[in-house]
This record gives C-alpha cells, structure tokens and sequence, in this order.
C-alpha cells in the first residue's frame, strides 16, 4: 500500500479590491477618459500579499495604479452584509482556483465640464 500524500490546505483568501488607476499610454482606457477604477478579486495568504501582486500585474498590463482600497474577503463582506451575487461569487472562486488577480470591471472617468 502507498500513502499519497495529503495536500496542505491552501492558506490562500480572494480579497475584493478597488484600484484607482491614473492614465498611460497602451492602458486600454477610452479617449478622453482621466483615469479609471477596477473592481479586481485578488488572491493571497493576507490581503497585502493579494495587493502587491494586483499592483505588479497592473503595472506589467501598462496600467497605472494611483491607490488601492481593500473591501476584504467574502466572509468579511458577508458579515458587512454586503450582497454579492452568484456571477460575482463565481469570479472570487477562479481567482483562487488560479491563484490569479481577476478584473471583475472597469468603470472609466471623464472630467466633467460645467
């Protein structure tokens, strides 16, 4: 008889984040916009690690990350009572699936002229 080794649960958590980007050119933001957000699921062992990752893949995409605000985990958000749907949950189990940082939607800004 073989043991197969028992695989070490993972430590991994998916945090939902809110980056702030500025422009640079290749970006992907439309004409005219000044900057964006990006609702991002990032995974890592604490939320600092799924930061620093998020801000590195960012960067490598030509995007220009000017601040990020962590909203937590889904536990954490749950307790906030936060409603997230199915599609939304769905997002957060492929990002720690793939232990990958997933763009869930950008939301371009314009300035506004009064």
């Amino acid at each position: 008889m073989t043991d197969t080794p028992k695989k070490k649960p993972s430590r991994q958590k998916v945090y939902t984040l809110l980056v702030q980007i500025g422009r640079k050119e290749g970006d992907g933001l439309p004409k005219g916009a000044t900057g964006g957000a990006l609702m991002i699921y990032a995974s890592g062992v604490d939320e600092a690690e799924a930061v620093r990752e998020t801000v590195a893949v960012l960067k490598t995409a030509d995007v220009a990350p000017l601040d990020v605000t962590g909203y937590g985990t889904l536990d954490e958000r749950l307790a906030e009572g936060h409603d997230i749907s199915d599609d939304e949950r769905a997002l957060m189990q492929r990002a720690l699936d793939e232990n990958s940082v997933i763009v869930a939607q950008m939301t371009p800004f314009f300035e506004d002229k009064a």
